[in-house]
C-alpha cells in the first residue's frame, strides 16, 4: 500500500461512523479532487473503503427506448422512473434535468442504471466510509517499513480507533423487551445474535412481513451503534446467510428521510429492506 493511501483511509477516522463526504478527506496539502477520487476508487476494488458514486450525466439505453414504445400499462416502471426515461429521449443530460425532487433523484436513477433503462454517462463520488474490512486491515494487518511520515493528529485518531475497538469487544449485552410487547433498544452495543433476534422482533410487531425497513433498525440501535457500525453488522449477517438486504424501488412510498437510512451502494438503488433467511 502506498503511503497515501493509508493516509486516505486514516483520514477517515477522525469522522464520526468512519463516514465522511468525499471533499473532507484529503491525504496530503496537494492532493487533488481527480488524485483523490482515484485513490478512492482503487481502495473500493481492494474493498477497504466504500462510497456513494452518483449520476451527474446519463442518457437513455436501448432497452429504456424499448420499453417507451410499450403500452403505458405494461410498462414495468413507476410514474417518476417514467419521467427519467422520457427525459433521457433528448440525449445525455445532467441528473437535474431529470425533474426528480433531489431526495429521491438518485435512488431512482440508480434503479434504472441497475436495470439498464439508462446509461450513466458520468458519475461523482460524494461519501466515502471506511468499510469493515477497512478497519480490520489497519487493526491487524498493515505493516510497513517505509520512512514516510503522517500528522499527530492522524496518530492520535489512529489510537483512539484501537481504544474504541478494544471496549466495544468489551461491551456486549442484550436487549429487552418491555412488559408492552414493545421492542426496546439496548442500552449498550448487542452481538449480531441480539440484532438478528430484535429484527425477527421488529418485524413481528410491525407486521412487516419479513420486509423490515431497515430505518426502524436504526431507530431502535443508534445509538449504542453508529450508522456505519449498524451497517457492517447487517453485511456480516448477509455474509453468514442469516439475513439478505433487499434494495428499495418504490421511492414514493416512504419519505427523503427514511430513504436515507438506507444503505447506499456504488451500483443501483439503497439496500433498504431486512429478509430474514
Amino acid at each position: 500500500m502506498e503511503a497515501i493511501e493509508l493516509k486516505f483511509m486514516l483520514k477517515l477516522l477522525e469522522f464520526t461512523g468512519y463516514r465522511a463526504p468525499i471533499s473532507k478527506i484529503k491525504p496530503n496539502q496537494s492532493t487533488k479532487a481527480p488524485q483523490r477520487d482515484s485513490i478512492c476508487k482503487k481502495l473500493c476494488d481492494r474493498q477497504l473503503v466504500a462510497c456513494v458514486e452518483e449520476v451527474a450525466k446519463l442518457t437513455i439505453a436501448p432497452p429504456g427506448k424499448g420499453l417507451l414504445e410499450l403500452e403505458q400499462t405494461e410498462l414495468p416502471v413507476t410514474a417518476v422512473e417514467l419521467k427519467a426515461l422520457k427525459a433521457c429521449t433528448k440525449g445525455i443530460i445532467n441528473s437535474s434535468d431529470t425533474g426528480i425532487k433531489a431526495a429521491a433523484r438518485q435512488a431512482v436513477l440508480q434503479s434504472l442504471v441497475e436495470r439498464g433503462f439508462i446509461k450513466a454517462v458520468k458519475t461523482k463520488i460524494t461519501e466515502v466510509w471506511l468499510t469493515e474490512r477497512g478497519q480490520e486491515f489497519l487493526l491487524s494487518e498493515y505493516e510497513s517499513n517505509s520512512t514516510a511520515t503522517i500528522s499527530l493528529k492522524m496518530l492520535s485518531d489512529y489510537l483512539r480507533f484501537m481504544r474504541q475497538s478494544v471496549q466495544k469487544q468489551e461491551t456486549r449485552s442484550p436487549g429487552a423487551t418491555d412488559f408492552s410487547g414493545t421492542v426496546s433498544a439496548p442500552a449498550i452495543a448487542p452481538s449480531d445474535e441480539e440484532i438478528l433476534q430484535l429484527i425477527r422482533d421488529l418485524d413481528q410487531q410491525l407486521r412487516t412481513d419479513n420486509y423490515l425497513p431497515i430505518f426502524h433498525l436504526r431507530e431502535k440501535l443508534q445509538p449504542p451503534l453508529s450508522r456505519e457500525e449498524l451497517d457492517r453488522a447487517l453485511y456480516r449477517l448477509e455474509r453468514n446467510n442469516l439475513i439478505e438486504l433487499s434494495a428499495l424501488q418504490e421511492v414514493i412510498a416512504y419519505t427523503p428521510e427514511q430513504i436515507d437510512a438506507g444503505i447506499p451502494q456504488n451500483i443501483g438503488g439503497r439496500l433498504f429492506f431486512i429478509i430474514v433467511e
